[in-house]
This record gives structure tokens, sequence and C-alpha cells, in this order.
């Protein structure tokens, strides 16, 4: 269960995965709105290749990732999709 904040959203502060089309972002949500998505503690990993993108998703939902940015802003227009990185089996 994430910490609340009423003007954050019900995701802040549960890690999360944003799919961009090009990059999945994995990371702690902080805000998300209607103009961004604001990740903390985030990683990424790029490439449309399903596989590579199935096997990185489940490594991340059984064991976390590295941290490769501090704060990561993307922009609301960029997300495909946004949810939890819980709902994933890990």
């Amino acid at each position: 269960m994430g910490t609340f904040h009423d003007d954050r959203g019900e995701l802040h502060g549960i890690t999360v995965v944003v799919d961009t089309g090009d990059a999945l972002w994995v990371g702690r949500c902080d805000i998300a709105d209607d103009t961004q998505v604001v990740l903390r503690d985030a990683d990424v990993h790029r490439g449309e290749d399903a596989a590579g993108r199935a096997a990185y998703l489940e490594k991340a939902a059984s064991f976390g990732v590295w941290k490769k940015h501090d704060v990561i802003a993307i922009p609301s227009a960029e997300v495909r999709s946004l949810r939890r990185l819980g709902e994933i089996a890990g």
C-alpha cells in the first residue's frame, strides 16, 4: 500500500510500469496526472522485442530494478499504459 496525498494521485508511492511504446519505465510513482507521470528511483528498458520486454518485466516483478534515474518525468501524451508492477506475476 502506498502513501496517500490527495494531490498526487492514487498511485503515489506505488511501483509502476509505464509503457511509452519504445521504452518500459519502472519506478516509484510520485505524480500521475493529465500532463505527466513522474517516477522516482526509475529504471528503463528500451526496445520493441516482445520476448525481451516480457523477460524484463518478469525479472523486475520478481527482484525489483536497479535505479538508473533519480527522477524522470514522462509526458502523459507519450504514455501507452500505466499499471502497478505488482499486477505482473513474479
